[in-house]
């Protein structure tokens, strides 16, 4: 299919700058996604369209400050650890070399081992992960998207409620629509809730460049899958309820064929999924692999259906934006 397939009118001024306060009380679209039936609610109100039984399936990823500056001026988006090493964005990209030292403000110094061609770099602290992720949060800055102007007084408003395992350089936002009083109230409706991770990286961000979706190459990402999410995903089926992944990270933590390690899956039309039954999820950018990936699950024309509707009644989108609920 031709990447063109997934483009659509984005006004700027409809780009989400700031969350809602309360979260919970964003805007939901409702789609059907066998009759593309749309209806507008608040997401506080996902209550009356969910049943005791469904289980509801977080990713817990935690996002740290992986945007560092060093004396010199570059900018260093630290993507994930490789093995002893660390695989990064540069920029300006131009002006590193390898073999190149960089210094921070702290004191830290980190080595440019490598320029791969994909625009990648590696990069060598000779410290632990956990060491540099450390590093990072006490001098690095919150990774937010190129479309937020700033980044956010607090913190916490680039996390969800749910964040625990530290790892994501983006967050799962389809989560930010949750609050512990949400949560608890959907609890008490029979909800049940299980977890994942997907460390959020290059891969599910980057944009498609190619003309065809099918030449696109999908960056590798870190997923666990627990063994108590897997058997509750099995007792969930099997009692008649339903899957609902929060989030297209937590749809391909699920869909893939490994539940601990790295997943490159690309999921597009024609796909046939084997674990999520619904989906809730925020709006996505024009021509990207997220975009794809919910029409594979709801149908292009329904999605592109969905999102001129959107447009037209003025939803935020984006990161900090509204939510969608496919059924």
């Amino acid at each position: 299919m031709e990447t063109i397939d997934f483009d659509y009118n984005l006004p700027k001024k409809l780009i989400a700058q700031k969350p809602i306060r309360p979260r919970d009380h964003s805007r939901l679209l409702i789609l059907n996604k066998n009759t593309g039936g749309i209806e507008h609610r608040k997401f506080f109100e996902i209550t009356d369209y969910l049943k005791p039984g469904d289980l509801l399936v977080v990713n817990e990823s935690k996002v740290f400050k992986a945007r560092l500056v060093s004396t010199d001026g570059i900018e260093i988006f630290l993507l994930r650890p490789n093995e002893d090493t660390w695989l990064a964005l540069a920029k300006p990209a131009k002006k590193l070399r390898s073999g190149q030292e960089l210094k921070f403000e702290d004191g830290t110094s980190a080595n440019v081992i490598e320029k791969r061609e994909d625009g990648t770099v590696i990069i060598d602290f000779k410290l632990l992960s956990e060491d540099v992720i450390a590093i990072a949060d006490r001098i690095g800055q919150v990774p937010i998207p190129p479309y937020v102007d700033k980044v956010p007084n607090d913190e916490r408003d680039y996390q969800t409620v749910y964040a625990k395992n530290i790892g994501s350089v983006a967050a799962p936002t389809a989560g930010f629509h949750f609050t512990p009083k949400l949560i608890e109230n959907l609890k008490g409706h029979g909800i049940k809730f299980a977890a994942v991770t997907l460390h959020v990286g290059l891969g599910t961000f980057r944009p498609i460049k190619t003309e065809t979706i099918e030449d696109h190459i999908m960056h590798e990402e870190w997923i666990d899958v627990p063994v108590e999410t897997s058997n509750m995903i099995l007792e969930t089926k099997e009692r008649g309820g339903r899957v609902i992944a929060v989030g297209t990270t937590t749809v391909r933590a699920l869909e893939s064929d490994t539940q601990h390690g790295f997943t490159n899956i690309f999921i597009t039309p024609g796909y046939k999924f084997k674990t999520v039954d619904a989906l809730i999820t925020n709006f996505h950018l024009p021509k990207s692999s997220l975009l794809v990936l919910i029409s594979a699950f709801a149908g292009r024309e329904r999605i592109m259906s969905a999102y001129e509707e959107a447009v037209r009644n003025e939803y935020r989108l984006y990161s900090f934006g509204d939510a969608m609920f496919i059924q």
